[in-house]
Formats: C-alpha cells, structure tokens, sequence
C-alpha cells in the first residue's frame, strides 16, 4: 500500500520489546498473586482482631474498679454496675450468672455474679455497696449483647448506692482510666507468657499475632487452670 512502509522487526530493536512484553506476561500474575496473599493477610488479621489499648472502649464518667467493673450513677440516683470492656475482650462471648436478687444487699467487694464459657468460670466482684433494684434479663436473652455494648445494653444490676463516694473513690474515671487499663494490658501480656509456658505452650501462636499483640479473646482458647489464674491476678 502506498504511504505504508513497513520494518521487521527482528531486524531492529524488536526482539528487545518481546522479551519485555514476555517478562512483563510472566511477572504480572506473580505480583497479583502475591498482593492477593496480602490482602487476604490483612483481612484475615481484621477478622481475628488485636487486643490493644486503642480497641478498648473506655467512655468517660464512668468509674472502673480494679475488679474490671465500672458503676456510673444515673439521673435517677440509681447506679448501674457490669463487666468493662477489658474483661469482655479477653473473655469473649460470655453467660452471666447473676447472684443477687432485686431487694438484696450488694457489698463492694462480694461477688455479684458468675460468667460462664464453655464451663469455665469467673466470680465477678461487686465495685459499689447498695441494695438490688433489678438484675439485667437482656443477658439471658440475649448474652451477646455484653460484648457488642458492655456499658450500656449490657449492664448487669440496678442498685441504690449507699456509701458512693467512698466505693468509688478507689475507683478510675476518665483518663486515670485509659492509663490504667494500658497497664492492665501490659500486665495481661505478662500474665498471658507466663500462664502459656506453665500450662499450654503448644497454643502460643493462638495467643500472639505478629508484633507480639495478643489477639482477641485470647482465654477463650485456654484451660480452667488459667482461668483460674487469671481469676486471682486480676478480678479478686
């Protein structure tokens, strides 16, 4: 065709271009595959979930005890008490027992309650001292409910405080909170090393994910024997 010339072009610099455009045919799929495995690394670290001290929720105007409850005084001047967000997390999904009954006294310090998984236990400390109003039936209902809303939904007795400012003296509040649960989590860390090499070294990695953060609802996965443990380093 006339206007038209034409070059071969293994004559020139072709040859060159076709081993390019074989490396780039072969190295494409790799690079897809590998970002496939990455994406998937990600979601699967998303679905699992880190314990760490920017997971847990710690609303403000709420007093934390060291029993890892808290109390807020409501409106009315009736108090609600149940389980923080540390304890829910390292816990998982949980059955409450409740042990107090509406018109019973509740004493700071005495055990209030019984969370059950799987047959393992932990007796729950009461933060505040006052007569019952009313326990929580949502938790019998519905036991998820302490996980998806542990300070609100999920609360665990109406009481009517009768000593608060002492009871909750002792107790942390906004950012004395956030600190304090930091250190509770390094603590955990600690506690978690020990306990698994005591009792179960075999489930390490279920404990840890990379970076040395422990993963979510870490006792979960592990023996009475540290629930215990952790029953007596952390709630009593």
């Amino acid at each position: 065709m006339e206007g038209f010339s034409y070059n071969n072009i293994f004559e020139t610099k072709g040859i060159e271009y076709l081993i390019i455009i074989g490396f780039l045919l072969l190295i494409i799929p790799f690079w897809i595959f590998l970002n496939r495995h990455a994406d998937l690394k990600i979601k699967l670290k998303k679905a699992i979930g880190t314990l760490s001290d920017s997971l847990l929720r710690i609303p403000e105007g709420i007093f934390h005890s060291k029993g890892h409850t808290w109390a807020h005084m409501q409106k009315s001047g009736m108090a609600l008490v149940g389980l923080d967000d540390f304890l829910v997390h390292i816990t998982g999904e949980l059955r409450v027992n409740s042990l107090k009954n509406p018109g019973e006294y509740l004493r700071k310090g005495e055990i209030m309650a019984e969370v059950v998984q799987n047959g393992k236990t932990l007796k729950i400390i009461s933060p505040v001292s006052g007569s019952v109003i009313s326990s929580n039936s949502m938790l019998n209902e519905n036991p998820g409910i302490l996980n998806e809303d542990p300070y609100g939904d999920g609360w665990v007795y109406s009481v009517k405080p009768t000593d608060w400012k002492n009871d909750t003296s002792s107790c942390f509040l906004a950012g004395e909170a956030v600190t304090w649960s930091e250190k509770e989590l390094v603590r955990f860390k600690d506690f978690m090393a020990e306990s698994v090499r005591k009792y179960n070294p075999g489930t390490t990695t279920l404990i840890l994910q990379d970076g040395g953060e422990i993963c979510d609802q870490p006792l979960s996965e592990l023996t009475d024997e540290i629930w215990q443990d952790f029953q007596k380093s952390f709630l009593n």
